[in-house]
């Protein structure tokens, strides 16, 4: 396959090829920490959990996928993001393994933590995608790739629901540990070498990380902002099976099923890089900010309405909000990777620490919420996380937009 610097020289990007691959490893890599959702009313019967206890499996997978962000996904500026990859892949491969032959939940915790840290080999793959990009269409390559992530995201949670009905939840990790076996395999076969962007060593190349977050407005900014997002996001995800089997009786494969209705989200991936490439990142940030918002406040009639009509409006919020979420992902991504192009995996890993955190954050607050407050509790964090990040841009035309738009 062809270099990086040949790449660079195809004025419409990369070979698709390239792109699909680097978007089928993303998708696949961060599936992982999404399959046990659906799955968590059957793990909780199987191991005799308690809902709080079985709760914790998606906060300390977004936890160990935070903390793995902010130290394993700097390694790629230093050295070959191919070794990087196959490394990640393997480790990871043994992490999803593990959680399938947990004999009980100290077992499963432990294991979802390391899973949640070694995928984020799923960073691996994004700023990939902008280091081939030429800065024209940079947008565009990037939205294609996330597209393949958020995908993985969305569709994880209807593929874990099928098997956990079908099979059992221990074949829902099985499943995922052999798909990210083989996108290893793929990729350490077709990508090509990535020239590192630094020569520091690996204790200075985490400590530029607080340079470059000091440095660029624009970047605490989109990660303050995706971050309160993802709060809102991960509340409803984290608690929708829960709700579903306490309030309507419904299994992990209506559970997952909600996922097809989520992935209609994705598609604005693509979209939102085209319209950032054109219009700007910070205007295009905002407007997923109020499309998402208007999504989590759409669910506040459910309650009054018949089982099939509240579970339609579910469906429909869910694709509303999932795409707001996703275009102002796409929109900060698109930012902050202009920033500086020779750190583009330690800025890439700034934001999805902060994106992860306010996951974790959110699987918390929404497990608390339900308990103590049911599903309107939940939508209550959710509304809320949505008006805290638009607040993070400030109105438009405003000193606040301007200054994140410029990234100084």
């Amino acid at each position: 396959m062809s270099s990086i610097c040949s790449l660079h020289d195809k004025p419409q990007g990369a070979p698709r090829s390239l792109i699909g691959l680097l978007a089928a490893g993303a998708g696949f890599s961060v599936a992982s920490i999404y399959y046990g959702q659906p799955i968590l009313g059957a793990i909780a019967a199987d191991l005799g959990a308690r809902p709080t206890t079985v709760g914790l499996l998606p906060m300390l997978t977004q936890l160990g996928y935070a903390l793995g962000i902010l130290l394993l996904a700097p390694l790629a500026d230093r050295y070959s993001r191919r070794r990087v990859i196959l490394i990640k892949a393997v480790a990871l491969t043994l992490a999803l393994a593990v959680s399938g032959l947990a004999p009980g939940m100290n077992a499963l915790l432990a294991a979802s933590f390391l899973v949640g840290l070694f995928a984020t080999l799923a960073q691996d793959f994004v700023p990939a995608a902008a280091a081939v990009a030429p800065p024209a269409h940079r947008g565009r390559i990037v939205g294609t790739v996330m597209t393949g992530l958020l995908l993985g995201i969305l569709l994880s949670r209807t593929a874990s629901g099928l098997i956990g009905q079908g099979l059992g939840w221990r074949a829902v990790y099985f499943f995922a540990a052999a798909s990210v076996a083989l996108i290893g395999a793929i990729s350490w076969w077709r990508l090509p070498s990535f020239a590192p962007g630094s020569s520091l060593s690996y204790g200075a190349l985490l400590a530029s990380m607080a340079s470059l977050w000091r440095r660029h407005s624009a970047l605490r900014r989109a990660t303050l902002s995706q971050a309160l997002l993802s709060v809102g996001f991960s509340a409803f995800w984290s608690t929708l099976a829960l709700m579903l089997h306490a309030d309507f009786g419904l299994g992990s494969a209506a559970a997952g099923a909600f996922g097809l209705a989520g992935a209609a989200g994705a598609l604005a991936a693509p979209l939102a890089g085209r319209l950032a490439d054109k219009w700007g990142a910070t205007g295009v940030a905002r407007m997923g900010i109020v499309i998402a918002g208007a999504g989590f406040a759409a669910m506040v009639a459910g309650p009054a309405l018949p089982n099939v009509a509240h579970l339609a409006l579910l469906a429909i919020a869910a694709i509303g909000f999932d795409f707001g979420v996703q275009a102002a992902l796409v929109a900060h991504q698109t930012l902050v990777y202009g920033l500086d192009a020779e750190a583009r995996s330690r800025l890439n890993a700034l934001l999805f620490t902060g994106i992860f955190l306010g996951m974790a954050v959110g699987s918390a607050l929404g497990t608390w919420a339900l308990a103590h407050g049911g599903w309107m509790g939940v939508i209550a964090v959710a509304g809320a996380s949505a008006l805290a990040a638009f607040a993070v841009h400030g109105v438009p035309g405003g000193k606040v937009a301007f200054r994140a738009q410029s990234g100084n």
